[in-house]
């Protein structure tokens, strides 16, 4: 076989690549900066990616495959690389995306979190959530706040329930407690019951993706502690619908009380492209639980959420296509990347005419 594994996740880190695909029939292909390269050489046989994925895969993850179809855990190459590994089946063939997972924590700031953000970390108490779609960012946000309260937080247990664990965090002024599902414990909501009981402070829940797992987070959030989790959703209105959309119909009244209380807020983001040189820029939308907003969740009146976003800066808000402006006025972003992204594309095509021309102006003034 004419690739080694070793020598592909080399590549990834020599590129600062984000992703590696293994398919039969294509060349192996990694992410550089949100684009699919394929690697120069022949295409895979099933041999040969069978051989890959036997490389660095247990027998057991093998046999979850065979059994479920899949089988997701880490993998680290050595001390240069962490790695989150998807092995599956695609067409009776073995297949593989293997992430990789920086290792360097980087800071709120070098992220471009908004400064609002970090207060929600002093929260007594409460549910905040960081949404996206895959490959947006979520764990690396999530990763620096959990780095923060780690570092500045002396009294705090820190528990993360994570499939696979992505950062390793030590010990630093706070006590931390890194639980892998499908190694240290069977599933999201059972970790999440056991948490209640080991004196958590924070409590990180790397996805939200069952009754279960939501059910469990609220209660945790509702108990006294302040909780952190993730949803693959965009925007703050549809997170809410799919939180009470994810019960029985009959609940979902109840559940709209609770969120309405124990939210502290959405925080939504998107790694887009930059224009201006190599490398991509976080874009957010961040909703705060005020009042008015609890209000809105309470009513099922989600659809006004927006509205609220826009004019809540003082609350530290921002909309996504606000923030899409700004960095493009920063001349960070293309404007066909804010067309594309933006929530309301219509609002947004006449505010970047008004930018356009207010910065043709200004370059006329200077002239």
């Amino acid at each position: 076989m004419s690739y080694q594994m070793s020598d592909l996740l080399q590549l990834m880190v020599a590129e600062g690549s984000s992703d590696l695909h293994i398919r039969v029939g294509i060349p192996p292909a990694i992410r550089v900066h949100g684009t699919l390269h394929k690697v120069e050489g022949p295409a895979l046989s099933k041999e040969d990616s069978e051989e890959l994925m036997r490389s660095i895969t247990s027998e057991d993850h093998i046999q979850s495959v065979r059994e479920k179809g899949g089988a997701d855990f880490a993998f680290a190459l050595g001390e240069v690389a962490r790695f989150r590994v998807s092995v599956f089946k695609e067409r009776g063939d073995f297949a593989m995306v293997l992430r990789q997972i920086p290792s360097d924590l980087l800071t709120m700031e070098q992220i471009g979190i908004p400064p609002s953000i970090k207060e929600l970390l002093y929260k007594p108490r409460g549910l905040v959530l960081v949404t996206g779609p895959t490959g947006s960012g979520k764990s690396t946000t999530l990763a620096s706040m959990l780095n923060i309260l780690n570092e500045e937080r002396e009294d705090a247990h820190l528990i993360t329930v994570e499939d696979p664990i992505e950062y390793y965090h030590t010990h630093k002024k706070s006590v931390i407690t890194q639980r892998e599902v499908h190694v240290d414990v069977p599933s999201f909501g059972e970790a999440l019951r056991r948490a209640l009981r080991q004196d958590p402070d924070v409590i990180l829940v790397g996805e939200m993706r069952d009754l279960e797992t939501i059910e469990a987070a609220i209660t945790a959030a509702e108990t006294g502690h302040l909780v952190f989790g993730t949803l693959h959703t965009t925007g703050a209105a549809k997170t809410i619908d799919r939180l009470v959309n994810a019960f029985p119909t009959n609940q979902q009244e109840m559940i709209r009380i609770q969120l309405s209380t124990v939210l502290q807020s959405v925080i939504s983001q998107l790694l887009i492209p930059r224009s201006d040189k190599p490398g991509r820029v976080a874009v957010f939308e961040i909703m705060m639980n005020t009042p008015s907003i609890a209000a809105l969740i309470r009513d099922n009146k989600t659809f006004r959420i927006n509205s609220d976003i826009q004019t809540g800066a003082k609350y530290g808000m921002v909309t996504l296509d606000s923030f899409l402006l700004d960095k493009y006025t920063q001349g960070m972003i293309s404007e066909e990347e804010v067309i594309t992204k933006a929530q309301d594309p219509a609002t947004i095509l006449s505010k970047l005419q008004e930018v356009q021309e207010a910065m043709a102006a200004a370059e006329e003034g200077e002239e």
